[in-house]
């Protein structure tokens, strides 16, 4: 089972999480843009933009925080977090 936490952080304090879960037979990649997909959803939001340096943080620590620089639009938040808990073995 694949499972993907996402959380809205504001000066230190969580405003929101939740926890996405995938049992698809998909690949990581398209496992992890589904479930980012969907919590953007539950949390009200447009999708990030990856920049270089999200990529580069995923790809060392299964972890990603998207602030201002990757989102279109503006947000009331310092930055959405995201991580892998639980990967399909």
């Amino acid at each position: 089972m694949f499972r993907l936490c996402a959380k809205i952080w504001k000066e230190n304090h969580l405003l929101k999480d939740t926890v996405i879960i995938d049992a698809t037979d998909d690949t990581r990649t398209h496992k992890v843009f589904h479930a980012l997909y969907e919590a953007c959803l539950q949390f009200d939001l447009s999708k990030p933009i990856w920049l270089d340096q999200n990529i580069k943080e995923f790809k060392r620590h299964s972890k990603a925080r998207f602030r201002q620089d990757s989102f279109m639009e503006p947000i009331d938040f310092d930055y959405l977090e995201i991580e892998i808990i639980e990967e399909d073995e």
